[in-house]
């Protein structure tokens, strides 16, 4: 599986199973269910400790700088290793604990499938992910850990690589 799809256009979503920010079920998400501009989708596991520790502060940074700019936000938690740990279940508890009212997935390998579709797609490579698209639908960033800060001031203007 080579890593990342940058520069290209996004796939669309394929995860069957999905809350809402409020914690019920919904109907699967896709792309334009998040809107017209950029779109952050942040990949997970439960059980995975860089994603407590690194990844979901930088989201949560993400989102609270740039949700009312109208950036779309979305949570994956792609499921290639420890299914009897990372379970459906855990979704609800992490949009708790990190007070995240956004649509959270939960995407494991389809039947005779090694990877989650989010993996097989966007050619992620584990999780703590970030993949980010523009509105023109083009993944613009797709990889391990992105600077918030950085990728916040290139989103204003400023002279800076955001990787």
């Amino acid at each position: 599986m080579q890593m990342g799809i940058a520069n290209k256009k996004a796939p669309e979503l394929r995860v069957q199973h999905w809350i809402g920010a409020n914690g019920f079920g919904r109907q699967p998400l896709r792309l334009s269910d998040l809107g017209e501009g950029y779109k952050v989708l942040y990949c997970f596991q439960h059980w995975c400790p860089g994603c407590h520790s690194r990844g979901f502060p930088t989201l949560k940074r993400l989102v609270d700088s740039l949700e009312d700019l109208g950036f779309g936000f979305a949570v994956i938690q792609t499921v290639f290793e420890g299914s009897d740990q990372n379970t459906a279940d855990k979704l609800r508890d992490e949009q708790l604990r990190y007070g995240l009212q956004l649509p959270f997935g939960h995407d494991v390998p389809p039947d005779g499938e090694r990877y989650p579709t989010v993996m097989e797609d966007y050619r992620t490579a584990g999780t703590p992910w970030f993949i980010v698209i523009d509105p023109a639908g083009e993944v613009i960033f797709n990889d391990f850990q992105i600077e918030a800060d950085r990728f916040i001031a290139a989103l204003a203007g400023e002279d800076v690589e955001f990787s």
